[in-house]
C-alpha cells in the first residue's frame, strides 16, 4: 500500500496527462463502438442484462456476430470503468491542491455505472428509443467531463477571471446551448429512423423526413455562431481560444459533410457512425471552447492588483 501511495502523483505531470488524454479517448471510443451496437442490428446482440444470456455471462458462439460486438461493446464499457478508476486514484494525493481534477474525476467515475444502468435499461425495454436516447446525452455529459479534466491538466491552478470580451462569451454560452440543442434533435431523428439496433426495435413514431430538416436548423445556427468566434477570437490574445474555436469549427465542417452525404444517400451505417462519433468531438470542442473563455488571474490584463501573488507560483511542471 505504501508502495503505492508513493507511486501516485504530487503534483500534475506526464503520467496525469496522460491517463486524461487516455480517458477522453476512450469515451469518444466507447461513443463509436456504442453506434456500431446500433448499426449493425447487434443491440440485442446479449438478450438480458447484467449477464449476455440467461445461462452465462458472456456471449456464445451460438449468438454470432451480434453477440460478439454487443459484448465487445460492454467489455469496453468495463475497460473505461478501469480507467475511471485509475484517474481518481491518481489526482487523490493532489485533491487538496487541485480540488478541481478530484471533483471531475469523480462525477465522471459515477457517470459510468449510471451508464451501465442505463444500457441494460436499454435493453431490457427492447431498446426503447427514448431510453437509447438517454444512453447517448450521459455519454455525451461524460466527454464533456473528461474533456474538462484533460484541459484543466494543463491549466495554471487557482483563481480564474473572464479574459474574453463580455460579447464573447456570451456568444459562446449561447453556441454551447445550441450545440445542446443540435444533439438532442439528432438523438430524436435518429429515434425515428431506420438504425434502431435491432428490426423488432421500437421507433418513436416521429417523421424522420421532418426531423432531418429540423435537425438542420440548430446545426447551421452553430455553425454561424462558431464563424463569429472564429472571426472575434483573431483579436483575442488569449491563445487558446482561438485554437478551440478552430477546432469547434473543424468538427462541424466535418459534421454538416457527413450529414448531408447521408441524408442524400439512404443513411449509410458506415456515415451514421461518423456522424455519431462526430458529435462527440464536438461536445469535446464546445466544451474546451467554453473553458477557454476563462483564465488564471496572472495571465489576464489588468485581472489583479499589481501587488497581488502571482497564481503562476503553483503552476504545474510542464
Amino acid at each position: 500500500m505504501n508502495r503505492i501511495t508513493a507511486w501516485l502523483p504530487d503534483r500534475v505531470d506526464v503520467r496525469l496527462r496522460v491517463i486524461a488524454w487516455v480517458y477522453l479517448v476512450a469515451q469518444i471510443v466507447l461513443v463509436g463502438t456504442g453506434g456500431l451496437v446500433r448499426l449493425t442490428s447487434s443491440g440485442l446482440g446479449c438478450p438480458t442484462w447484467p449477464s449476455c444470456t440467461g445461462n452465462s455471462l458472456v456471449n456464445t458462439p451460438e449468438m454470432g456476430i451480434h453477440g460478439v460486438i454487443e459484448f465487445g461493446n460492454r467489455l469496453l464499457g468495463v475497460l473505461l470503468g478501469i480507467i475511471a478508476i485509475v484517474a481518481f486514484v491518481a489526482v487523490l494525493r493532489i485533491r487538496k491542491q487541485r480540488p478541481d481534477l478530484f471533483w471531475l474525476t469523480l462525477l465522471a467515475g459515477l457517470g459510468i455505472p449510471m451508464q451501465a444502468v442505463i444500457g441494460g435499461l436499454s435493453v431490457l425495454t427492447d431498446l426503447n428509443p427514448y431510453v437509447v436516447g438517454l444512453h447517448f446525452v450521459v455519454s455525451m455529459v461524460l466527454v464533456a467531463l473528461c474533456t474538462a479534466f484533460l484541459v484543466r491538466v494543463y491549466a495554471v491552478p487557482g483563481p480564474r477571471e473572464r479574459a474574453v470580451p463580455r460579447w464573447f462569451a456570451i456568444t459562446a454560452h449561447l453556441t454551447s446551448f445550441v450545440v445542446a440543442l443540435t444533439i438532442l434533435v439528432g438523438i430524436l431523428t435518429t429515434g425515428s429512423g431506420p438504425h434502431a439496433g435491432d428490426a423488432k426495435a421500437p421507433r418513436n413514431g416521429l417523421d424522420p423526413e421532418i426531423l432531418q430538416h429540423v435537425h438542420a436548423i440548430p446545426a447551421y445556427v452553430t455553425f454561424a455562431l462558431t464563424l463569429v468566434l472564429v472571426i472575434g477570437s483573431l483579436r483575442i490574445r488569449t491563445t487558446p481560444v482561438h485554437r478551440y474555436t478552430m477546432y469547434l469549427l473543424a468538427v462541424e465542417v466535418l459534421q454538416i459533410a457527413v450529414g448531408l452525404i447521408q441524408a442524400n444517400t439512404g443513411l449509410p451505417p458506415i456515415l451514421v457512425g461518423i456522424h455519431l462519433t462526430l458529435a462527440a468531438m464536438l461536445a469535446a470542442a464546445m466544451t474546451a471552447v467554453v473553458l477557454a473563455l476563462k483564465a488564471p488571474l496572472a495571465t489576464v490584463p489588468d485581472a489583479v492588483p499589481a501587488s497581488a501573488p502571482s497564481a503562476a507560483s503553483g503552476a504545474p511542471t510542464a
